[in-house]
């Protein structure tokens, strides 16, 4: 039996999908949410083959849901709004549903999920190199938290982990530098280095280091190195 998760803040739309579901004898909706905190709590725990996502939602938006998954359904979006199309399919997505949508195109969407549908693998959800993050949705020993971007002082690879510091807390993220270097506002955070990238609002100063590098000092003191390329971007980010 394929299971189904639903989420949607508006309980008119979850009734739809779940009366249009009602036609397909192997598929169950195992649970409906009104909103991404409450979607990504159900997914992570029933692990769900399918999902149906609205875009904009109260708190965090489906895009910012997916970022703290632990388990990776398919996804089909559904949405009023016909702009976020692109960065749906972009992010893998297997179909995207604008309301209201007729019974025969959501079928049309169910069989593009049943023909690449597979109990071994799940797809690849990534977000939009184009869709920019104007905040941080982040999960961090069970609990949520939400980081305005001029929070970050900056962001530090290691390994396969990417450490996010703010004034008073360090997050632990599973992902790649150059993953956040593509989404932050080029005009907020800068790589500075291979293994850095700061938010250019926190530097204070620039001091010459050893060679060609140089070390970014920050409002928290915290002291940045920064390589010889890492220096122009820095340069250029500060309007200097």
């Amino acid at each position: 039996m394929i299971q189904v998760i639903i989420i949607d803040d508006e309980p008119l739309a979850i009734s739809m999908v779940k009366e249009y579901l009602a036609t397909y004898d192997n598929i169950e909706v195992v649970a409906d949410c009104p909103n991404g905190f409450a979607g990504a709590k159900a997914i992570n725990e029933l692990e769900p083959d399918l999902i149906f996502l609205d875009v904009q939602m109260p708190k965090i938006t489906g895009f910012e849901m997916l970022e703290i998954l632990d388990h990776m359904p398919a996804v089909i979006f559904t949405t009023a709004f016909d702009e976020f199309a692109i960065k749906a399919f972009e992010a893998n997505a297997i179909d995207y549903l604008l309301k209201p949508f007729e019974k025969d195109r959501f079928d049309v969407a169910i069989q593009k999920f049943l023909k690449s549908f597979s109990l071994d693998t799940n797809p690849k959800i990534e977000l939009s190199k184009e869709l920019k993050m104007n905040r941080l949705v982040l999960k961090d020993a069970g609990e949520i938290s939400i980081l305005a971007l001029k929070d970050v002082h900056y962001l530090q690879a290691d390994n396969d982990y990417v450490q996010i510091h703010t004034a008073s807390k360090r997050f632990v993220k599973k992902a790649t530098l150059k993953y956040y270097e593509s989404r932050l506002p080029d005009d907020q955070f800068a790589r500075v280095h291979r293994s850095y990238l700061l938010n250019v609002g926190e530097v204070t100063r620039i001091e010459p280091y050893e060679k060609a590098s140089h070390i970014a000092i920050l409002k928290s003191g915290a002291k940045i190195p920064v390589s010889k390329a890492g220096y122009g971007i820095l340069k250029n980010a500060l309007g200097l």
